[in-house]
């Protein structure tokens, strides 16, 4: 990957130049809710966010209004022209003025795509404990070109090589299968003459054997691609006579079936799997806020549409009635923005 990135300066990240990370999202993102704005002046609203945070008090419902409602490629303009205007670090300044969920979620907004992935990698396997429902939600959803893109700019950031560190904060099979995640470097297209033997490998390493042989499951899962394994599902379903997903919660446990359910689940749709975990996120009682910010500021510009149609289809209830019910304040002003509209 072309490098875009220069030292940091105050824990930022510097985006001097849009990279293939951003490409690779905008190729969906005529489904986003968040668009770029048609009449952008980067000085104006650098100039409007300054105006919310200068004085007694902070004027929270314009920097909301305006941050959800430009692209991340603007913010990282609009960051730029405010450093230049005021000689102040746009983000240094939000973070004083707002607090809690809120701050997050804008500090989140103003990240770039790449860096936002970058580093929430670096904080699930640094310090005490793993957060492995991160690791499993990136590695599992992103493409190809966008792991290589994330393992190059991790490097690039902390001279550190992100395989390494992953492998040594996780072990078994988990690690093997994220490992190959890593790689990024499934085969491409389908493998007709592949497809049965596929699912009759899957079936004999789970339903037919005694015990689970679970390597079968990693190669397989992690190496092929989304239209390959989709074939195969459809193969399996005839050989077995239930999904794949079934297979995988009898016969395996703990954070490799959650990984192997997230790499299944991506490979039929990304936006039923993140529609999902935005369920998951809200159900019962409190709220997975972390995994909500993620993945609302992720997906926003990228297949949020398609989210919210999945949400409906999967939960007889909105996205939109959800965020509603589970949050409040400018914290929820600002989610239910990015959501976009009501589906109910």
């Amino acid at each position: 990957m072309t490098t875009f990135w220069k030292e940091r300066t105050d824990g930022c990240f510097v985006l001097l130049y849009r990279d293939v990370y951003a490409r690779c999202l905008a190729r969906t993102a005529g489904r986003g809710t968040v668009k770029a704005s048609a009449n952008f002046r980067a000085e104006e609203d650098a100039g409007t966010l300054y105006k919310a945070m200068k004085g007694l008090g902070t004027d929270e419902d314009s920097i909301l209004q305006l941050l959800t409602s430009r692209s991340n490629d603007q913010r990282q303009q609009i960051k730029a022209a405010y450093k230049t205007l005021h000689g102040k670090d746009l983000v240094d300044d939000l973070k004083g003025e707002l607090g809690g969920k809120f701050e997050t979620l804008i500090v989140a907004l103003m990240t770039a795509p790449l860096a936002y992935d970058v580093t929430a990698l670096r904080n699930a396997i640094k310090g005490a404990g793993t957060d492995e429902e991160v690791l499993v939600e990136i590695l599992a959803s992103r493409n190809c070109q966008q792991i290589k893109d994330i393992v190059a700019a991790y490097r690039q950031e902390y001279d550190d090589n992100l395989e390494e560190d992953v492998a040594g904060d996780t072990s078994g099979h988990f690690k093997r299968l994220l490992v190959i995640l890593l790689q990024a470097s499934r085969q491409q297209g389908i493998q007709h003459n592949t497809i049965e033997s596929d699912a009759q490998a899957l079936f004999k390493a789970g339903e037919e054997k005694f015990g689970t042989d679970e390597q079968a499951f990693v190669t397989i899962l992690g190496n092929r691609s989304a239209e390959h394994l989709r074939k195969v599902f459809d193969a399996y379903m005839k050989m077995a006579g239930f999904e794949m997903e079934e297979s995988i919660k009898r016969e395996t446990s703990g954070n490799l079936r959650s990984l192997l359910l997230a790499v299944v689940k991506c490979a039929r749709s990304v936006p039923t799997y993140f529609a999902e975990t935005l369920y998951y996120s809200m159900k019962g009682a409190g709220t997975n806020d972390e995994t909500l910010i993620r993945v609302m500021a992720t997906r926003s510009e990228v297949d949020m549409l398609d989210i919210r149609a999945d949400y409906r289809r999967l939960f007889a209830g909105s996205l939109h009635a959800a965020i509603k019910g589970d949050t409040s304040g400018d914290y929820r002003k600002a989610l239910l923005l990015l959501c976009g509209g009501d589906d109910a």
